[in-house]
């Protein structure tokens, strides 16, 4: 069994962008920020894919990708989870400069999971990458007012990763993450 997400990832130049905003803020809360590396847009999620159904899986990626057309994005605005007076989690906003075709990429790489014995775990789309986490939650009304003024640089989505996470194996016992394939679109 293998631990998988389907992501995009931002541009360098929108990393770059992203971690000059943040970097001057890192000492601030009781947060445990996640690495610039690891900041991505995930679209489908599945705790256990079965080593037999990994091929299929990529297969079925890689038409569901096919079939949609390349996206522009930008890193904008933020929010927390579950929600601003309990978050747990601090998150930057993904623009995309079409959401219906970004929710259908999202929507086929879940099927292509479910079609291969890889049940999608997680909930329906919401674009964001994960900031840091928050033991114990916090009030976040300022953080999220502070990540709303936030605009980053547009960038092209031009393809999608398939990535392992292995957990506890990165730096820190945070999770490791491989791509293991890319997908283009049509």
């Amino acid at each position: 069994m293998t631990r998988t997400f389907v992501a995009i990832y931002p541009s360098p130049e929108a990393v770059e962008h992203l971690e000059a905003f943040v970097e001057v803020r890192r000492e601030c809360g009781r947060f445990r920020w996640t690495f610039p590396t690891h900041w991505h847009l995930t679209l489908a999620f599945f705790e256990d894919v079965p080593e037999r159904s990994f091929e299929a899986l990529v297969e079925g990626l890689e038409a569901a990708v096919g079939k949609r057309t390349s996206l522009t994005a930008a890193i904008a605005g933020g929010g927390a989870f579950p929600h601003v007076g309990r978050a747990k989690v601090l998150w930057a906003g993904v623009d995309v400069d079409d959401a219906a075709e970004l929710e259908k990429l999202a929507k086929g790489c879940r099927a292509s999971g479910a079609t291969a014995g890889a049940p999608p775990a997680g909930e329906r789309l919401r674009p964001h990458l994960t900031l840091a986490r928050i033991n114990p939650p916090i009030e976040a009304t300022k953080w999220v007012r502070l990540l709303d003024a936030y605009r980053g640089p547009n960038w092209p989505i031009d393809e999608v990763a398939l990535v392992e996470s292995h957990l506890g194996e990165g730096p820190k016992r945070r999770p490791r993450h491989e791509v293991v394939a890319t997908f283009s679109f049509s």
